[in-house]
């Protein structure tokens, strides 16, 4: 009888915060109807480094909407209705790799546009870490950590497998090199 009753509760609906173009808040929609009418809204990513200074990334479950099975910053995800951004970004952290960061440092802001899925994006880094990663599969299908020439060689040959995120945030040279790592 139990069974029967979980089968019939609808899955979590993920609230976010709509914002102007100024990305101040205007209202909370379901995530789902948010990205259906390209509407702003914000999102944190998070790179995370190994000793050597290479950064994680990490392949994004097929399961995913948007970029399934893309390469992808170390963690990345929505700020939920009403949370920080620096909460979300240490939330997603844990969700998908499984580790908590004693900080995080903010790197950059981009400004919410069609080219980022009309997404305002705060970048932390958590810095060097010892601690291994351990993807979460319902988020992450799997990961590596690459340093810099790696991560030319996947721009230059393999571009259409990376997130936009990430191609952005390369270019941009937003990742190397990070200081105070």
């Amino acid at each position: 009888m139990g069974e029967a009753q979980d089968a019939t509760i609808p899955p979590a609906v993920e609230l976010v915060d709509v914002v102007d173009e100024e990305d101040r808040p205007i209202g909370v929609l379901p995530l789902s109807e948010v990205h259906r009418q390209g509407l702003y809204h914000r999102s944190v990513r998070v790179a995370i480094f190994d000793r050597a200074g290479r950064v994680y990334l990490q392949k994004r479950s097929s399961a995913k909407e948007l970029y399934p099975g893309r390469l992808d910053l170390s963690a990345t995800g929505h700020v939920r209705a009403g949370e920080s951004r620096e909460a979300a970004a240490l939330r997603e952290l844990h969700e998908e790799l499984g580790l908590k960061a004693e900080r995080l440092t903010h790197v950059a802001d981009v400004a919410g546009s069609p080219d980022t899925n009309f997404e305002f994006i705060t970048l932390y880094t958590a810095g060097r870490l010892d601690a291994s990663p351990q993807p979460n599969p319902e988020e992450v299908e799997s990961g590596f950590f690459a340093d810099r020439s790696e991560l030319d060689y996947l721009m230059a040959n393999y571009r259409d497998q990376l997130t936009p995120g990430l191609v952005h945030s390369l270019e941009k040279g937003l990742l190397f090199p990070v200081e105070g790592l």
